[in-house]
């Protein structure tokens, strides 16, 4: 009599080959259409499944594992980032979490230095303008930018991300800093040609560009807060393509309107899709609907470690990928 196979409930659309694998190895659930389950959606899900695999549009707190049944035993999250999760709360309760570390690093990378691009070189007001039909031919002062190269790039989070984005912008042309939780060995700081600093306050007063790089913990909550972002340079810009919540949102839209930074590149969001009206209205602001791991190769890689991480767990292993509370 075969084995019975793992109730796995899947919380929004995945690429069709992930998808179509999945049905092939288990129990599955899928959705329908792409909108985020309701709490209630959720609540029964984690009730009534083996496995649960959501995305960072869920937010499982301690309150909605408490509904959990007795037979969910992992959560194996579709994608990187893990804050959507309790995980502390999860192991308590004697369910694993497991993730997707690395599938996203060097797309995430590509976007940082698209942005960095498109804000110095102002693209998307160049696209503007054409596309208003406005533009009336080429001018020696016209959408004058700044160049890249020989510019100092400050990474904040010099991780798996941080490093692709430093051998990207090396490659053209830009002097490589970081602030770090931890300091990177000296042959890794060498081949990256990094200079590290200890202190983010000076890093960030000297640097021409800051990319933020850090994943969103307690201690990285506004990490670049109010009194941090008036040390940049008034000619310096900055982007994220990590987590929303690292930047004072607010007080990054008054010093933008001010004038007191040049220009800012953001894919995420401190708010989700609330975003400052505020901020939308800047020309010297390039906003992207949180597009760093948007392609089809890196969804795919996803799918594919998230059905390793089941695949694994259902055979009595513990997960490649899993999530240990604390070092996340």
């Amino acid at each position: 009599m075969p084995a019975k196979r793992l109730s796995v409930v899947v919380t929004r659309r995945l690429p069709e080959a992930v998808e179509t694998r999945m049905t092939e190895l288990f129990d599955v659930t899928l959705r329908e259409d792409d909108a985020p389950m309701t709490r209630e959606a959720l609540a029964e899900a984690l009730a009534g499944a083996d496995v649960l695999v959501p995305t960072l549009t869920d937010q499982i707190d301690a309150a909605l594992l408490a509904q959990a049944g007795e037979r969910l035993k992992l959560i194996a999250n579709y994608g990187a980032g893990v804050d959507h999760i309790d995980v502390a709360t999860a192991r308590q309760r004697g369910i694993l979490v497991s993730n997707t570390p690395g599938v996203v690093t060097e797309d995430t990378a590509d976007m940082t230095l698209a942005l960095i691009l498109a804000v110095t070189r102002r693209i998307p007001e160049g696209l503007a303008l054409m596309q208003s039909g406005d533009w009336s031919g080429w001018a020696p002062t016209a959408m004058l930018g700044g160049r890249v190269g020989g510019r100092r790039l400050g990474i904040l989070g010099m991780g798996r991300i941080g490093q692709a984005v430093a051998r990207r912008a090396r490659a053209f042309g830009m002097q490589i800093h970081y602030h770090n939780r931890k300091r990177l060995r000296p042959e890794v700081e060498e081949a990256l040609e990094a200079t590290y600093w200890e202190s983010l306050d000076q890093m960030v007063a000297r640097m021409d560009v800051i990319s933020i790089n850090c994943p969103h913990t307690p201690s990285t909550f506004h990490l670049m807060n109010a009194r941090r972002l008036k040390l940049m340079k008034p000619s310096a810009v900055i982007v994220n393509t990590s987590r929303g919540e690292v930047i004072d949102e607010n007080a990054l839209t008054r010093m933008l309107r001010a004038d007191e930074i040049a220009g800012a590149g953001l894919d995420v969001y401190e708010r989700g899709v609330e975003i400052n009206p505020r901020l939308r209205e800047l020309p010297n602001v390039v906003l992207l609907p949180h597009m760093g791991s948007a392609t089809v190769e890196g969804r795919v890689e996803m799918g594919e470690k998230v059905i390793i991480n089941i695949k694994t767990f259902n055979d009595g292993h513990r997960p490649p990928d899993l999530v240990v509370p604390g070092m996340v």
